[in-house]
């Protein structure tokens, strides 16, 4: 294999990859000079993969027929195999058409004095990724085994990508089937409950019955509008409209909509901001679920006679929005894992509190919308109190322009005067 004058050029300054990937080559040839050739071209040699911030370098292995090549193949496992087309013996077509009865992914490319087009197809039926004729120069090689490399990480991630969303839709599909179930069974005893004649003579009873289906159907109702929101937010394809929004405004239809449950349990609700509204350019919808997750999350787990605080204020140019509560509190652990999807503290004192697990990762998600933050400070038997952190400049749309964040349609609304 004629010398390259130049010898392969280093990575740039600012390229160097975060991590670092060994691969195996198989070089496979039953001339000496041949493999010492490649190996030696290919001695020090990487592959920058860009795409996942990734520098490849190589093992080289050496099989000098195609028996040894087969013996190679099951004790190495090599990742990429440069194959000679003609070998005494077990022959590259005949390699190949072992490897076709396995499963694997080691990419294969061919190497032969013999190159012709029928050669080329004959080898790329059977498994083969690219084909060299000889004599090739040692770029030639090194782009050829770049190309395999980007091939074969394509291949990989994509299938470690499907393997983690098999994983994923698993773990949904697990979670949502126990959040369901449980309702589904209480709501089912209260039913023969009432089907029961004696025991649906008592009005006590059956009023009793009809309520706990009506919480419990609420609490499933609940969780379909957040996995709704939840999906809305990351399938990309839901249309913003962004406007002018009154932090206030939103604040207190959160706070009227909780009264009836804040009353009856004695809870006082109270809302502090600067004179003068707090105006962002938001998505309505997506603010007033913010508010409502924070401000009932504050009552239902607030003790009864107890008292829930939100402040909006400025930070600028972020605004900043607390809500705290006087109730049960939680654990530096617990706190810890709160904005996971499904996540729901179960203990003495939150059993009888239904809920999703979803609303917290939600307001998550909406304040990395906004290039915010969210955090939780708390203590057991204190109380907790939430800060979201929004920086509205981050997907605001000024009059006249335009901008877009991405994943998300804008659609930019004029305020009515």
């Amino acid at each position: 294999m004629p010398e390259e004058p130049e010898g392969e050029p280093t990575p740039e300054p600012g390229r160097v990859a975060a991590s670092l990937e060994k691969l195996k080559i198989l070089i496979v040839d039953d001339e000496p000079g041949m493999r010492t050739a490649v190996a030696r071209a290919l001695t020090g040699f990487t592959v920058s993969v860009d795409e996942i911030r990734t520098i490849v370098s190589f093992d080289l292995i050496q099989a000098a027929s195609g028996e040894e090549a087969v013996l190679k193949l099951e004790s190495e496992k090599p990742d990429l195999m440069l194959l000679d087309h003609k070998l005494p013996g077990i022959t590259g077509l005949d390699v190949l058409a072992w490897l076709s009865d396995r499963k694997t992914d080691i990419l294969i490319i061919m190497m032969t004095a013999y190159a012709s087009i029928e050669a080329a197809v004959t080898a790329t039926k059977k498994g083969a990724f690219d084909f060299l004729s000889k004599p090739f120069t040692p770029a030639e090689l090194k782009a050829s085994v770049r190309k395999a490399v980007g091939h074969l990480i394509a291949l990989r991630r994509a299938r470690m990508l499907e393997e983690e969303r098999r994983r994923v839709r698993f773990q949904f599909i697990s979670v949502l089937a126990h959040e369901l179930k449980a309702p589904l069974a209480a709501i089912e005893g209260y039913l023969y409950v009432l089907k029961d004649p004696i025991a649906c003579a008592d009005t006590a009873t059956r009023n009793l019955a009809v309520d706990r289906c009506l919480i419990r159907l609420g609490g499933m109702r609940k969780l379909i509008l957040d996995l709704l929101d939840l999906t809305r937010l990351e399938s990309g394809q839901r249309k913003r409209e962004v406007q002018d929004v009154d932090l206030g405004e939103v604040a207190r239809s959160s706070i009227e909509t909780m009264t009836p449950d804040a009353s009856a349990r004695d809870i006082t609700m109270e809302l502090s901001m600067p004179d003068g509204a707090v105006v962002i350019p938001a998505d309505r919808s997506e603010i007033e679920i913010v508010m409502n997750n924070l401000i009932s999350n504050a009552v239902k787990y607030n003790r009864d006679g107890g008292s829930v605080g939100i402040t909006i204020s400025r930070r600028s140019p972020r605004v900043l929005i607390e809500v705290s509560d006087t109730g049960i509190g939680m654990s530096r652990e617990e706190s810890a894992k709160l904005f996971k999807e499904f996540v729901r503290i179960k203990n003495q004192k939150t059993r009888n509190i239904l809920g999703s697990g979803l609303g917290l990762s939600i307001v998550q998600k909406i304040a990395n919308i906004y290039g915010g933050t969210v955090e939780v400070e708390s203590e057991p038997d204190v109380g907790s109190t939430f800060r979201v952190m929004l920086n509205p400049g981050a997907t605001a749309v000024s009059p006249g322009t335009s901008g877009e964040v991405p994943g998300h349609e804008l659609v930019k609304l004029e305020r009515e005067a």
